[in-house]
């Protein structure tokens, strides 16, 4: 059991939440920097109906992107197709079936992309 004094500030009034290891304001932690997934190099663009109840969406993987930048990267993706998606785990996924779409795109950040799935 954790005694009081090793427990850190969680909130601020100020600040808003606080990172409990390096005390920084959640928004400029420190400790909990995200690296780029390490993969084999390859940019995986493929369409799933899973757990969606039918609809489709895109998923890319692969990126070797990490944290602002990847959700960056998905704006610009979901503004190009004209349509919503989010970034969870380090994978983009864009509502419907955008593969054709974003391939090119992809390649032209030259990324090695392969469709994947069927």
């Amino acid at each position: 059991m954790k005694k009081r004094s090793e427990g850190g500030l969680v909130f601020s009034t100020e600040q808003g939440r606080m990172c409990p290891e390096c005390r920084n304001p959640v928004d400029a932690c420190t400790c909990r920097q995200q690296s780029a997934p390490a993969g084999d190099g390859i940019v995986r663009v493929s369409r799933e109906t899973k757990g969606r109840k039918g609809k489709g969406v895109t998923l890319i993987t692969g990126i070797p992107l990490a944290g602002n930048e990847l959700r960056a990267l998905a704006k610009t993706l979901k503004a190009r197709c004209g349509v919503g998606g989010t970034v969870r785990d380090g994978i983009v996924e864009i509502q419907g079936d955008q593969r054709d779409i974003l391939v090119p795109l992809l390649q032209d950040k030259g990324w090695t992309v392969k469709k994947a799935g069927g």
